[in-house]
């Protein structure tokens, strides 16, 4: 059961969180309806029990994530892919089936927090940064199956999916540690 305050974008999202996990706290947006109140709700609540920010995967959904997390960085995510958000041309959470909807809140992430500057390090203290080139040795960038790749990839990780810029992005961000991206892309094999 999951304590937090789960932000999703429409009831019928909230509707399908409740399905999938029970009884939980669940607030909706209304989509680009998140009025300066309920974001100034949602940041109280993240210092109350936290907050799980789980929008559509697309843009609107990424501008509504975007806008919480500016004004709650302590928000942790989770994320699903197109595929899974996808019925009949719709794309959203409400059309994710249960199962998908508890194993993708089975990869709630953390976001670093940029301020403190953690990022995370090797064994020796070295820090584990992602770059471009990380991606396409992968072949997670730069070949004509690097797309698909990227999506399983995020899939498996709990970051979503994006292209490879974003992909690069939320690595870093989500503090991802090369071993753990080496160990879940030998499964994409």
């Amino acid at each position: 059961m999951f304590k937090e305050l789960i932000v999703v974008e429409g009831k019928n999202d909230a509707q399908a969180v409740r399905r999938a996990l029970g009884d939980v706290d669940v607030i909706w947006t209304e989509g680009f309806g998140l009025t300066a109140d309920k974001l100034s709700y949602i940041a109280a609540m993240a210092q109350r029990q936290g907050v799980i920010v789980f929008t559509d995967p697309d843009t609107v959904g990424e501008q509504i994530r975007e806008k919480i997390r500016r004004m709650v960085p302590s928000a942790k995510h989770v994320y699903l892919t197109k595929a899974k958000a996808s019925r009949n041309g719709d794309i959203g959470v409400e059309n994710a089936e249960p199962e998908e909807i508890r194993r993708v809140f089975a990869n709630v992430r953390n976001e670093r927090d940029e301020r403190q500057n953690q990022c995370p390090v090797d064994l020796k203290g070295n820090e584990e940064l992602f770059r471009y080139e990380d991606l396409y040795s992968a072949g997670l960038a730069g070949q004509s199956d690097s797309q698909a790749k990227r999506s399983a990839l995020g899939r498996i990780l709990g970051i979503g999916e994006g292209n490879a810029k974003q992909f690069l992005h939320r690595l870093n961000r989500f503090g991802i540690s090369r071993e753990e991206f080496w160990d879940k892309l030998q499964l994409l094999k």
